[in-house]
């Protein structure tokens, strides 16, 4: 019996979603894309904010500022070093093709 109500239950929810579909225009519109800095802060304060929770009581209040300070700042190293990395690894990578592909032709003449 109490399944029976809960299955009509959820059977009428459905439906009257189905009949309350939202207007276009609200629906349609889409958030923009967050930047690469937005969404490193973002990432910074979530960090901030839980090592404020779970940290505050042995260091101190200001350990969520001074965590999300530092996690911003190692965010940017790291994206600057992927960027060198990305480089580096891009000429390695032609460099190994360049004497695969020329010891090739020279084993054929």
């Amino acid at each position: 019996m109490k399944d029976e109500k809960l299955s009509a239950r959820i059977q009428e929810n459905y439906l009257r979603a189905g009949r309350e579909q939202p207007a276009l225009g609200i629906s349609d519109a889409k958030a923009p894309e967050p930047t690469l800095d937005e969404a490193r802060a973002d990432l910074a304060k979530a960090i901030g904010k839980i090592a404020d929770q779970f940290l505050a009581k042995r260091y101190g209040p200001l350990i969520g500022t001074i965590a999300e300070t530092t996690a911003n700042s190692t965010l940017q190293q790291f994206e600057r070093n992927l960027t060198k990395a990305k480089g580096d690894v891009t000429l390695v990578v032609q460099e190994f093709s360049d004497r695969i592909f020329s010891t090739g032709k020279l084993r054929r003449e």
